[in-house]
C-alpha cells in the first residue's frame, strides 16, 4: 500500500482529519481526507463542491466510522485526466472506479457509501458495478440521471441551465466561466442554497481555489458531457437492473428536484430497496442542515432504518 498511498499531513477546514493521496490506477491519482478507526463510510461530494463540503459532520461520524471523504477525478486537488473524444475518462463508471480502487487500497472491500450530487450519481454506478463493495447507499438531492434527462422540460431546463450550458462543445463554456470564475460559482452555490450563510467564506473560498483552473473547469464541464453522453448509454445498457443495496434517497425540499420529481419513486424504478425523504433545505444538505443530514446518515449505516 505505501507504494500507492502518500501521506499528506492535516487536512484544512476538517478538523481531525489528514491527507493523502492515492494512485488508483491509469495515471490518476486521488486526494482524499481520512479520520476515524471504526468500520469503512464513503462520502462523495458533488458539483461544484470538494471533499470539504463534508466538514461539518464528517468529523462527527468519524467519532464511529474510518471516514475516507475524496476528491472525485476532475475535482478539487484529483487528477484531471483529458476527457478524450467520447469523454470516457469522465463516465461515471470511470469515477466509480478510482473510488473502489481507492477504498481497496485502504483495505475496505465492502463498504456504505454516501454521494451528493455528482457523488450520488458516482455511487448510483458503483452500485451497479460494483455490487459486492457497496454495503449501502444514500444519494441527496439526485434523481437518477436517464429519468432527469428523459423527463426534462422548460421549467427544468431553465432551473438547471447548466446541464446543457456545460455539456456544450469545448472551449465555449470553459472560457465563458474562466471570463470570471467567482461570478459563475457564487452565483452556482447561493442559488442552490436556500439557507444563507451555509457555505462559509472560508468554504467558498476552497471551492473557488479548485475551480480557478483551466483543468479543473474542463473536467467540470467534461464531467457533465459524460452523463449527457456515454453515462445515458452504460445506462441503457442497465436499464433492467436495479441497485441491490438498499438505498436512502434524501433531497431539499426547497430544491428544484424535490419540487420537479417524485424522487422516491424515481430512485423505485432503479432499486429493490428505497427509503427516505425530504428535509427542510436547498440543494447542500451537507452544509445547509448538518445535523439534520447526519442523523439520517447514521440511522441508516447503522441499520436503524
Amino acid at each position: 500500500m505505501q507504494d500507492h498511498v502518500r501521506a499528506l499531513g492535516p487536512a484544512p477546514l476538517m478538523p481531525g482529519f489528514r491527507l493523502l493521496d492515492a494512485d488508483v490506477g491509469d495515471g490518476v491519482t486521488i486526494r482524499a481526507a481520512i479520520a476515524g478507526d471504526g468500520p469503512p463510510l464513503l462520502l462523495l461530494h458533488g458539483h461544484p463542491q470538494t471533499h470539504v463540503t463534508w466538514r461539518k459532520i464528517a468529523p462527527a461520524l468519524a467519532r464511529r466510522f474510518t471516514v475516507i471523504a475524496p476528491d472525485l477525478r476532475g475535482y478539487g486537488d484529483s487528477s484531471k485526466p483529458a476527457g478524450g473524444g467520447d469523454h470516457a475518462a469522465y463516465s461515471k463508471r470511470a469515477m466509480a472506479r478510482d473510488q473502489v480502487a481507492l477504498m481497496r487500497l485502504l483495505g475496505h472491500e465492502r463498504f456504505p457509501v454516501v454521494g451528493h450530487d455528482r457523488g450520488g450519481r458516482v455511487a448510483h454506478r458503483m452500485a451497479l458495478d460494483h455490487p459486492s463493495a457497496v454495503e449501502r447507499l444514500a444519494v441527496f438531492d439526485i434523481a437518477p440521471t436517464a429519468t432527469m434527462y428523459a423527463r426534462a422540460d422548460r421549467a427544468f431546463a431553465t432551473q438547471y441551465f447548466w446541464w446543457f450550458f456545460l455539456i456544450q462543445p469545448a472551449p465555449l463554456p470553459e472560457r465563458m466561466i474562466l471570463a470570471d470564475v467567482e461570478f459563475f460559482l457564487r452565483e452556482h452555490v447561493e442559488r442552490q442554497n436556500k439557507i444563507a450563510g451555509a457555505t462559509e467564506p472560508e468554504a467558498f473560498a476552497e471551492y473557488l481555489r479548485c475551480y480557478r483552473s483551466p483543468d479543473g473547469v474542463h473536467a467540470v464541464c467534461e464531467d457533465y458531457r459524460a452523463a449527457a453522453s456515454i453515462d445515458l448509454e452504460h445506462d441503457a445498457a442497465d436499464a433492467v437492473r436495479r441497485v441491490e443495496a438498499p438505498l436512502l434517497a434524501l433531497w431539499g425540499a426547497r430544491g428544484v428536484v424535490g419540487r420537479t420529481y417524485d424522487v422516491l419513486a424515481t430512485w423505485r424504478e432503479k432499486a429493490l430497496d428505497v427509503r427516505g425523504g425530504a428535509l427542510d433545505c436547498g440543494h447542500t444538505l451537507q452544509e445547509e442542515l448538518p445535523d439534520e443530514t447526519l442523523e439520517q446518515i447514521e440511522a441508516f449505516v447503522l441499520r436503524k432504518q
